[in-house]
C-alpha cells in the first residue's frame, strides 16, 4: 500500500443510515471525491437491512476502488437495543471491506476529535466546521452521518503514515 497516495472509504456505521465518503490522498493533498448516505428502508426486516447495507457498500467499493476502509469504533451508547443493531451493521461493514481486500483502520471518537480539532472534547459542530475547512468545502456535507464519515476518512489520511 502506497501511504502517500491512497483512496479511503470513510464510513459512519449505522443500520438505518450509514454515512460514507471517498477521500483521495496524494501526498499532503486531500480531495473529497464523493459522499453519500446508505439509507435502509424502514419496512425491511433487520437482516434484510444488513444485506442491503452490504450490497450498497459493495457497489461503492466497486465504483471507487478504495484501498482502505476507515471506520469509527463504537464507543458508547444510550440504548442497548439500538447499540446492538449498530454493532451488527458495523460487523457487516467490516466483513464487506475484508472480503473486498481493503485495509481496515478503526478510530475512536477521541482520536477523530483530536485529529481534526486538536481537542478530544470537541463538539459535533466544531468537527463539522473542521471538515469544511480542511477540505476547503463551500458547506458541511449533510446529513451528520456523512460529515462523520468524512471526518473518519480525514483522520485516516492524516494518521496512516504513523502506522507501520
Amino acid at each position: 500500500m502506497d501511504k502517500k497516495r491512497l483512496k479511503i472509504l470513510g464510513v459512519d456505521p449505522g443500520y438505518a443510515r450509514a454515512g460514507w465518503s471517498i477521500l483521495k490522498k496524494d501526498g499532503q493533498q486531500l480531495e473529497l471525491i464523493n459522499y453519500g448516505c446508505i439509507e435502509t428502508p424502514k419496512k425491511m426486516e433487520h437482516s434484510e437491512r444488513l444485506n442491503f447495507l452490504n450490497q450498497e457498500l459493495k457497489k461503492i467499493i466497486k465504483r471507487y476502488k478504495p484501498e482502505v476502509l476507515a471506520v469509527e469504533e463504537l464507543f458508547f451508547f444510550k440504548n442497548l437495543k439500538t447499540a446492538m443493531k449498530v454493532a451488527e451493521a458495523k460487523g457487516v461493514i467490516l466483513m464487506t471491506a475484508f472480503n473486498s481486500k481493503l485495509t481496515i483502520e478503526e478510530y475512536t471518537p477521541l482520536q477523530i476529535k483530536q485529529a481534526l480539532a486538536g481537542y478530544g472534547r470537541a463538539g459535533k459542530r466544531q468537527i463539522q466546521y473542521m471538515v469544511k475547512m480542511i477540505l476547503k468545502l463551500d458547506s458541511v456535507p449533510k446529513p451528520d452521518d456523512v460529515a462523520d464519515a468524512v471526518a473518519v476518512a480525514i483522520t485516516c489520511a492524516n494518521s496512516v503514515n504513523n502506522h507501520e
